[in-house]
């Protein structure tokens, strides 16, 4: 099930506002066009950003989530009518025979157990033609980026006024980190949404890949979170 941050009818429409800086997007962009490819499956979309700015070079884009305020959120954007948005689970996505599917910021981090983890890349490799390309990014374990997450934002709203998001470890036992974040509204409601990634290592993820049918081709750093963050460019093998 979806957390609510990307579930919920009032948290997702927050969540473009809290996340504005979507630099670590370009990347994915420039792959696509290194790669050549021209129909590519966006794995956990979202709102959508990503998906948009794909199909505004050119691309056949098909979106996926299972939260369907998220793309609910990503359907009223500009740009959003080409795209073709699915609500399903990553585990069973539509067959759609892409050249490039794509997991950005945290989607590949939210399968916390390998049954999961081996079923979601299984039924990426089924959505591939062959011979084509898996690109997604996970967070270094050594980095230990979770100790840096507890802290306050507020964002001035139209229409709503100053929103407060405050969010909290609430279990730490590596590899997987349980987060929770508050939602504070003007009128004094309150929302929680609580999230648990798991902090794989590069040689835990090389053997996923192989056992999955993929080949690791690369392991670059994230240009937004270099030192922090690896980038996954694999090719389904045949």
């Amino acid at each position: 099930m979806p957390d609510a941050m990307f579930a919920h009818p009032w948290l997702a429409p927050l969540y473009d506002a809290f996340e504005p800086d979507r630099s670590d997007l370009d990347a994915y962009l420039e792959i696509a066009d290194e790669l050549g490819s021209a129909r590519v499956l966006d794995v956990g979309c979202g709102t959508g950003s990503l998906a948009i700015r794909l199909e505004e070079t050119g691309r056949t884009v098909v979106g996926t989530d299972p939260a369907e305020a998220s793309l609910a959120v990503a359907r009223a954007k500009d740009g959003s009518a080409r795209v073709v948005w699915v609500r399903c689970d990553a585990t069973i996505l539509p067959t759609i025979a892409a050249d490039l599917a794509v997991m950005t910021g945290n989607v590949a981090q939210l399968f916390t157990t390998d049954e999961e983890w081996t079923r979601v890349l299984l039924s990426v490799r089924a959505a591939l033609r062959p011979g084509t390309h898996l690109v997604f990014e996970s967070r270094k374990p050594a980095r230990r980026a979770w100790e840096r997450w507890p802290g306050t934002t507020s964002v001035d709203l139209p229409g709503i006024g100053l929103v407060e998001r405050h969010d909290e470890l609430t279990d730490v036992t590596p590899p997987l980190i349980s987060f929770r974040s508050t939602y504070r509204f003007p009128d004094g409601e309150e929302l929680l949404s609580d999230s648990t990634l798991r902090f794989r290592t590069e040689e835990e993820i090389a053997t996923s890949l192989a056992e999955a049918g993929f080949d690791l081709l690369e392991v670059r750093e994230a240009p937004d979170r270099p030192d922090e963050e690896h980038v996954y460019l694999t090719r389904r093998t045949d």
